[in-house]
């Protein structure tokens, strides 16, 4: 979503910050600033737009200071313009943020009761007033930062520059990637390893929830208590900086961790945050209200998006939805109606049956939406509108973070659909983008459930068929989740939909078969209870995907509950999408497998 750097330094770093902010621009942005301190006082410069607009701004101003932060910003709160670009600052200290924090409107209210006025439409600035309140209460900076964390919901990554504190930045992590790195006499703070390549290749990476606290003679690290704790510090080879793992054994894991915020930056790109509605980037060559039906196609993973989507399109926006698979779609020539709309879902935008199903739809008069996280592929171009995910490359041939940003802009669309239809209120849409404000904090809660993934994925590895099982928008999961642990585990596994177990499936089960059973608690969940009985009755080894309501109520033995956060049941697939990415990933770890790159696929698949 954003870029993030930070500098103590022994000369002047304003021109290494640009040099780093730069070498994350990758990561899109529409404005970018930077904040030193010169003689103790925070000075910064911003400016919309290209970096180049930041070097023109401090070739006329120029900063010095040898401690600084920096930043590139992609607009989620307010407009991309120079008063809602970081570094965010107060007389006290500057801020840089990546990330949502869902809660900064009680937040804001409450500062404002306080006299607290703010200049931005921003929910960063949030974080500068909260902390600079609670220096004008008397604690210190790092005082400060340790009080006011507890009270930050979301997924965000922060960095911090005191006025008067020539020697201190704090940086923390909750849900968004941060690193610290090491060099001679000077300690740096960066979003990923590419931003400190040109400075140093020893990096510690933060965990979730720690925090730290940087000097010149380096950096402590606290964890979520506040405890001083110590993380390893690697070394990474210059080559490696193009393509980093991070802190992870695989492109895979690291791919699921970053999910957070790569959710929170596809988020940025459609929803306005602030007002509560979905901003679509560019506006639709038709109109929802008079379409009669929606097509969907797509395959593999992305099919399982659509399947997904099919639920949210027919229940928020009453429109009905057909859906096939691309490899079927493209030979089956069914009828379309002119002026009707096709929706294609693809992670490379160069599957061949999608683009062959997407040609087809054109040649019958069918506007088009591509949903694709290349926005140069050949989908893209081809299409009427493409709809890109956000969710940056994505390495591991198994999709993981492309599939929960394809579900993001799907639910996105449908929510813009409902609204043209009429079939939502503005209450409405409001209550259905809160949801979708609180999935990246969620992810994190989820990823934080690894460890005891890890222990069920040993007792997985041991099977040799896996039955996955789901109603409702579960149901797709169920599939998405077999797909998975096939794919990468070699495991059979099937997904099915949980009520048409006794017409057939049930045949499979006994003591042999792990049944895992995706079921937050919503409105079909009494009836997935029904269906886990008929497992346990014919002694079945239920697993439970679930939150802490229905772990509580459905009374059976299970061979393990992963407890999920409470959640708007709408949100619930992507969320849920990673305890089953976790799942394969550690079951396939366990059994030693070449996770990256399993045999037989390919992670663009370009041929029929």
């Amino acid at each position: 979503m954003c870029g993030i750097v930070g500098i103590v330094g022994n000369g002047a770093v304003a021109g290494p910050l640009v040099e780093a902010l730069r070498r994350l621009e990758y990561r899109g942005y529409d404005s970018a600033g930077i904040a030193t301190l010169e003689h103790g006082r925070l000075a910064r410069r911003r400016a919309s737009g290209k970096l180049v607009n930041l070097e023109a701004r401090l070739r006329e101003e120029p900063l010095a200071g040898a401690i600084g932060i920096g930043h590139t910003r992609w607009a989620t709160h307010g407009r991309p313009n120079e008063t809602n670009a970081h570094p965010h600052a107060t007389a006290r200290l500057a801020v840089v943020h990546n990330g949502i924090i869902e809660n900064f409107r009680e937040l804001k209210h409450e500062l404002e009761a306080k006299g607290v006025r703010f200049e931005s439409e921003t929910d960063t600035e949030v974080v500068a007033q909260l902390v600079s309140h609670a220096m004008d209460q008397g604690l210190g900076p790092v005082e400060a930062v340790a009080a006011c964390l507890p009270r930050l919901r979301g997924a965000f990554a922060l960095g911090f520059l005191f006025a008067g504190h020539d020697d201190l930045l704090v940086g923390a992590r909750h849900g968004a990637p941060l690193a610290i790195g090491y060099g001679a006499g000077e300690t740096y703070l960066g979003s990923d390893a590419l931003a400190l390549a040109p400075f140093t290749d020893a990096l510690t990476y933060l965990e979730e929830g720690d925090w730290a606290i940087l000097s010149r003679s380096g950096a402590e690290i606290r964890d979520i208590h506040g405890a001083v704790v110590q993380r390893p510090r690697q070394t990474i080879a210059t080559q490696a900086y193009r393509i980093d793992k991070g802190n992870h054994r695989h492109f895979m894991a690291k791919e699921i961790h970053e999910q957070p915020e790569v959710v929170g930056r596809t988020l940025s790109h459609y929803v306005d945050l602030a007002q509560g509605r979905v901003a679509l980037p560019e506006p639709l060559p038709f109109d929802f209200a008079k379409l009669s039906r929606l097509n969907i196609t797509a395959c593999g993973t992305a099919y399982y998006a659509g399947l997904v989507a099919r639920y949210w399109f027919e229940q928020i926006a009453r429109l009905p939805v057909e859906i096939d698979v691309a490899s079927e779609a493209r030979y089956r020539e069914a009828p379309l109606e002119r002026d009707g709309l096709t929706l294609v879902i693809s992670q490379s935008g160069e599957t061949a049956d999608t683009l062959a199903s997407l040609r087809y739809a054109k040649s019958q008069g069918q506007h088009s939406v591509c949903v694709v996280n290349v926005p140069t592929s050949t989908i893209a171009r081809e299409s009427s509108v493409a709809l890109p995910t956000l969710a940056g490359p994505e390495i591991g041939v198994a999709s993981t973070k492309a599939f929960s940003c394809q579900l993001t802009v799907l639910l996105c669309l449908a929510i813009a659909a409902g609204r043209a239809r009429g079939t939502i209120d503005a209450a409405e849409e409001r209550r259905l983008v809160d949801a979708l404000i609180t999935v990246p904090g969620l992810m994190a809660d989820a990823l934080a459930r690894e460890n005891e993934i890890e222990g069920l994925a040993r007792e997985i590895a041991k099977a040799r068929d896996v039955l996955y099982l789901g109603r409702g928008t579960s149901y797709p999961m169920a599939m998405e989740g077999a797909l998975k642990l096939k794919e990468i585990s070699y495991i059979h596994a099937e997904g099915y939909a949980a009520g048409e177990l006794k017409h057939g499936p049930i045949a499979l089960i006994d003591e042999s078969v792990p049944v895992i059973v995706i079921a937050p608690h919503d409105a079909v969940f009494e009836k997935t209870v029904s269906n886990m009985q008929e497992v346990a009755a014919r002694g079945g080894r239920i697993v439970l995907i679930g939150d802490a309501k229905g772990a509580a109520e459905h009374g059976l033995d299970t061979l393990a509950t992963v407890t999920m956060p409470d959640l708007d049941p709408t949100v619930a697939p992507i969320v849920y999408a990673v305890p089953i990415q976790l799942v394969a990933y550690h079951t396939a770890v366990v059994m030693g497998k070449d996770v990256d790159q399993p045999r037989n696929l390919a992670k663009s698949v370009t041929v029929e």
